[in-house]
């Protein structure tokens, strides 16, 4: 066990709690749902990113490269100005959704460089002009351009000309739990001497001013320590903190508190209110800031001219100074005794501490990543943890105190009663959670969730674990068993991929470990049978198992908005809807049969979803016996349906992603773990000898394949040969770089229907959406995704375990090139890694939308860098695999560095 190990295992119980301190702030505040409310849910406007410097918030903090602790009361972050922007840079920026072309986009460039799961040690990069921040210019450019045109980013301004920017580096190593050592390095890349004021700020968030009867603490300046000038942060569940600043020749104070002056015109009842701060350094205000040296918002000044190419650095260090107030945790009065020590000379063993963290942060990746991977490899797995761990965010939003307003505040207007999450009252958000990225979507969305927990798994399996169990306890799933989507609609459907979660990070576990946690897989399979309960009773509009669901994660995949309700009660029935929930019985039946191995009353449930899977089989081939299934036997692929009152069945003849879903239900079970399970062989036994007509629509169960396993899929041998000759074809899905979302074919062929007078035109779009649909910041008609993809791997993986080597199709298709479907799986997985991986040309594709702007790795054929930096996209461009949509979305884009474990345990890596 090495050190991070062993802290991971202090971790889980309360002497030693590593977790306690992570980068839980979030990049993004305003303009998010908790913030907004407005009447009409305009949360963009509501709260803009004009207010965030001056206006408090009432539910989240925000700040660049920042801590806080794990309920998010005490933060910190950097912020900076260069003698030029107009206020402080304490935050990212980006414009919002209504001001994009293709919807909220952030316009900066930074990289999450390294983290450990502990937190231990922490890296990241962030860019800063020299020249005046372009705020107004990509606020402009971005609104002036349509949406057949790519967005305006930073790197298409002149903020960047010359090199005349600062690369920033914000690294963080604890001595212990609660003693955290702070670095900040600021590099001049431009041609000539550069000023840069740095400012690392610590704030209390704001708990005090709602009436909720919350004691107020404090920030204050204490008795210097030698060279190190000390702030004390008092908390009443906290304790006493203490802040070392190294050479700072000045500490500003004020209060966490809105400017009611700038913001409505109210005059302010003290002059220390939250962009005091910012008016001190910016305007010279000398009086606006707190000479007491008290407040619950405080920042050290420091400013340098820095010379072109030098490198300056400051340091500090937060420690708790004494025992916290409760005396229930013994690790209290030990994390207070080390640092009363730590405090005679705070940084007399900085660089010891850095060193060695860093050192063991090395070990602990290096122990992960299988022999045969290249070091480029490596680097870009590395990274790719990184982001999910610093995409980890204390995420506050009680619904029902939204909803009803807080004591202290005018009550919210009356639509709020029946508007936004109204049906969510239960829903009680105050948790650190796994983000899909902390500036574009800093909130949880339950289906990505499910596979960032695949790859966190792989570094921290007890969280990916409370991650699961936390989405599904009773505070948070509804009591109707419905999960939550996200907060600009709780109610809003996503694919019902927890329980395939769950049982993949309990087959991680056991793999690491020898023994899965059987407890954790039980607790997520009852609520799933819950949420299972809830889908049928709600998505099964006519009671015969093909299911709606609208636009299921999907967004503008359709012909048309999936969520839209036909006047005439005309409905969609969806191929993946229906694909979801076939593969959702294969999950909880393969559950149910683990549990049963142990606890015999569990065959009885796997009977019942084994019998539940057939008849979604049964209505997916023979649309609930009116002779038109989903399958479309002329073009060999599954498509939606439309389906009329009056009993017309339409089918939308899009080849899409959705008519490759039914490949994802697919399970083998090994004939050794049936015959151990007596009741739920001989219930199979009568199914197979009394309803052969469902038991034929079921892909070979009768027959053994490799080792005895038995194979239950939705696509039997010819309908999975049909889907997979197009997915591999080049000239429909399969790209470069992984599966396309919608087949190339309609580049040339777009599909064209009317409905209700209006013509529906859906084509081939490789890069952003052209289409308004959900904000039309993501496109599913042609780019590359991976969340699906990875499951398309787990398919062919699981269909190669029954078929074996002999079972082989043609990949790509028309190549005359023939492959096993495990070779088929390492294909595609290899073609996703090389999105990250130089080419013959040094250039890596997911930098190619900005002229390789936003990666260090390009350019330099034949070598890796120490300093190579990676972004981690939303979606990639469907032909040239450039990064798209959100950049740091090492949420499900995080799969990579599972797939790059995989491939290179498997050998297959290229």
């Amino acid at each position: 066990m090495n050190a991070e190990q062993a802290r991971l295992a202090e971790n889980k119980s309360a002497d030693k709690r590593w977790h306690f301190w992570g980068p839980y702030l979030a990049e993004r505040a305003w303009g998010t749902v908790r913030e907004d409310y407005s009447a009409n849910g305009d949360a963009w406007n509501y709260f803009p990113h004009d207010h965030a410097r001056s206006r408090t918030y009432r539910w989240n903090e925000d700040g660049i490269g920042g801590i806080s602790d794990h309920k998010g009361r005490l933060c910190f972050a950097f912020a900076f100005w260069n003698d030029r922007d107009p206020f402080l840079k304490e935050r990212i920026f980006g414009v919002s959704g209504p001001e994009g072309n293709h919807g909220e986009d952030v316009k900066e460039l930074y990289w999450y460089i390294d983290n450990t799961p502990s937190h231990s040690f922490m890296r990241m990069i962030y860019r800063y002009p020299q020249s005046r921040f372009p705020y107004e210019e990509l606020v402009a450019q971005s609104g002036a351009r349509s949406k057949i045109e790519g967005e305006f980013e930073i790197w298409n301004t002149n903020a960047f000309a010359e090199n005349r920017y600062f690369d920033i580096e914000i690294e963080y190593a604890k001595a212990d739990a609660h003693d955290i050592l702070i670095r900040a390095s600021a590099k001049n890349c431009g041609p000539e001497p550069a000023a840069l004021h740095l400012l690392p700020t610590l704030w209390f968030r704001n708990t005090w001013s709602w009436g909720q009867n919350q004691p107020k603490p404090t920030l204050r300046k204490a008795t210097d320590n030698g060279h190190a000038t000390v702030i004390t942060a008092s908390h009443p569940a906290l304790g006493d903190y203490e802040l070392f600043c190294e050479s700072v020749a000045d500490l500003f104070f004020t209060e966490n508190k809105s400017n009611s002056e700038r913001l409505w015109g109210i005059p302010n009842p003290t002059p220390f209110v939250k962009d005091s701060i910012n008016d001190r350094v910016v305007d010279g205000k000398i009086d606006i800031v707190n000479s007491a040296e008290l407040g619950t918002k405080a920042a050290a000044h420091y400013k340098f001219n820095i010379p072109a190419n030098e490198t300056i650095s400051i340091r500090l260090r937060l420690t708790r100074a004494g025992d916290p107030p409760s005396p229930t945790a013994s690790s209290a009065r030990t994390y207070g005794a080390a640092s009363k020590k730590k405090s005679g000379e705070p940084f007399a063993d900085f660089e010891k501490i850095f060193t060695k963290r860093r050192a063991e942060a090395d070990e602990f990746y290096g122990s992960l990543a299988p022999a045969s991977l290249t070091e480029e490899q490596r680097e870009v797995q590395r990274q790719a943890f990184a982001g999910l761990l610093w995409n980890k965010q204390f995420y506050h939003y009680i619904v029902e105190e939204w909803l009803d307003g807080d004591p202290g505040q005018p009550p919210p207007p009356e639509e709020r009663e029946q508007g936004r999450n109204a049906g969510w009252r239960h829903l009680y958000n105050e948790r650190v959670m796994s983000m899909p990225d902390k500036w574009e979507f800093p909130w949880y969305a339950s289906w990505d969730l499910a596979f960032h927990c695949l790859p966190l798994a792989l570094v921290d399996v007890q969280f990916a674990k409370t991650q699961l169990d936390l989405i599904v306890r009773e505070w948070y799933q509804h009591p109707n068993g419905k999960i939550p989507a996200y907060e600009w609609n709780f109610d809003d459907v996503n694919p019902p991929v927890l329980a395939w979660a769950a049982w993949r990070v309990y087959q991680i576990e056991r793999k690491q470990t020898g023994k899965g946690d059987r407890a954790f897989l039980e607790t997520i399979f009852h609520k799933m049978l819950i949420a299972f309960t809830w889908w049928v009773n709600s998505k099964d509009s006519e009671g015969k198992n093909i299911f709606q669901g609208g636009f299921l994660g999907l967004d503008n995949i359709g012909v048309f908005d999936r969520n839209a309700e036909f006047p005439d009660g005309t409905h969609l029935e969806q191929s993946d809807g229906t694909s979801w929930m076939g593969m959702f019985c294969l999950n909880l039946m393969r559950i149910a049969i683990e549990l049963a191995s142990e606890n015999h009353v569990y065959e009885n449930i796997a009977t019942k979803f084994f019998e539940h899977f057939l008849s979604i089989a049964a209505a997916m081939n023979k649309l609930c016996g009116k002779g038109i299934g989903l399958w479309d036997e002329q073009d060999e692929f599954y498509y939606d349906v439309l389906h009329t009152p009056g009993g017309r069945n339409l089918p939308l003849r899009v080849r899409s992603l959705v008519g490759l879903m039914p490949l994802l239900a697919v399970e083998t079970v090994q004939w050794q773990l049936i015959e151990a399970l007596p009741g739920f062989k001989s219930r199979l036994e009568w199914y197979l000898q009394y309803r052969p007509d469902l038991a034929t629509l079921v892909s070979r169960w009768q027959e053994p394949g490799m080792k005895e396993l038995r194979l239950v899929a939705l696509t039997r041998g010819h309908r999975m040969k049909c889907l997979l000759r197009r997915m591999l074809d080049p000239n429909e899905f399969l790209s470069d770089y992984g599966i396309r979302s919608l087949s190339k074919f309609h580049q040339a062929h777009p599909y064209s229907i009317t409905i209700r007078g209006e013509e529906k035109i859906v084509s081939y779009e490789p890069a952003e959406s052209q289409t308004g649909i959900f904000g039309g910041n993501s496109n599913w008609r042609g780019p590359v995704w991976f969340p699906i993809n990875y499951l398309l791997i787990e398919s062919l993986q699981q269909f190669h375990h029954y078929y074996g080597d002999d079972f082989k199709v043609e990949c790509p298709t028309g190549s005359g090139q023939f492959m096993h479907l495990k070779e088929v799986a390492n294909e595609l997985s290899n073609r996703l890694i090389k999105i990250w991986l130089r080419d013959e040309k040094g250039e890596c594709p997911f930098a190619r939308a900005s002229g390789n702007s936003v990666g260090e790795a390009a350019s330099f054929p034949g070598t890796v860098r120490t300093d190579a930096r990676y972004l981690f996209h939303e979606y990639f461009h469907g032909d040239i695999g450039a990064g798209l949509g959100a950049s740091h979305q090492t949420g499900w884009t995080g799969l990579v560095a599972k797939l790059i474990q995989q491939q290179g345990e498997f050998g297959t890596i290229i």
